[in-house]
């Protein structure tokens, strides 16, 4: 269901369905804002994608494979926050299946807690966690520093959020994180700018596919209790968005 990312005659990004995750969690905890997603659905999913003769991939990883034109076969694992949860319930998950992803590090938080919520308090993977993460192959990105809103912020704190996180897990890493993730999908032409000059590499958003750039790859949400078919029907709306916009 796949095909060859590259770029289409406007100059967009064309790449395979990218899947957007949060928290990976056995937990029984309230879910208000529908981002827990049981370990053994992400275990089915992931199991589907193999028997599709689908691996998932980091996003920094799907894209070098666009540029090789290789990137038949893949789609985009994504998840957000850098909850703890991720190195202890998804990361054997995706072992399990030979599967990398990307997590995005909201970078003033980390040891922290979801802060910008309100209900459940999640804890935020420490300095070590994040690298351990990143020694089992997978990409850390940038959250921002706190997980505003970018659409619309004040120049000199939409710097600061973009440039300040990706300097702060660089620190943490001793590596290039060149993955940028806007909190809440929320950007605008300034947001996507100000990720450009920081020297990042790609970033993501979440369902929008315009201007659906290298700064602005659209990404598939995935909810408590999507099955097979939510996941096939993901992907197929995927495709049929891109076909429409070409």
């Amino acid at each position: 269901m796949t095909g060859r990312a590259g770029g289409d005659a406007t100059g967009r990004t064309v790449t395979p369905p990218i899947f957007m995750y949060h928290s990976i969690s056995p937990s029984t905890e309230p879910d208000p804002h529908r981002l827990r997603v049981h370990p053994d659905r992400l275990d089915r999913h992931l199991r589907l994608l193999g028997r599709l003769g689908l691996r998932g991939v980091s996003l920094a990883e799907l894209l070098h494979a666009a540029e090789r034109g290789e990137s038949r076969g893949l789609v985009g694992l994504t998840f957000d926050d850098g909850y703890t949860d991720f190195l202890e319930h998804a990361v054997p998950v995706l072992q399990r299946h030979g599967m990398t992803g990307t997590v995005y590090v909201v970078a003033g938080r980390i040891a922290g807690r979801n802060e910008w919520d309100e209900g459940p308090q999640l804890p935020i993977m420490d300095a070590a966690q994040v690298r351990a993460v990143a020694a089992a192959g997978h990409e850390v990105g940038s959250h921002t520093m706190t997980h505003p809103r970018l659409a619309g912020a004040d120049p000199g704190a939409l710097d600061a959020e973009v440039r300040e996180s990706r300097r702060v897990l660089e620190d943490v890493l001793q590596a290039e994180v060149a993955g940028f993730c806007y909190p809440y999908g929320s950007f605008d032409a300034a947001a996507a700018d100000a990720v450009r000059a920081a020297g990042y590499d790609h970033a993501c958003v979440t369902g929008d596919y315009d201007p659906g750039d290298r700064f602005t790859l659209p990404r598939c949400y995935v909810s408590p209790g999507d099955t097979a078919a939510h996941l096939l029907a993901r992907m197929a709306r995927h495709h049929l968005r891109l076909l429409r916009r070409r």
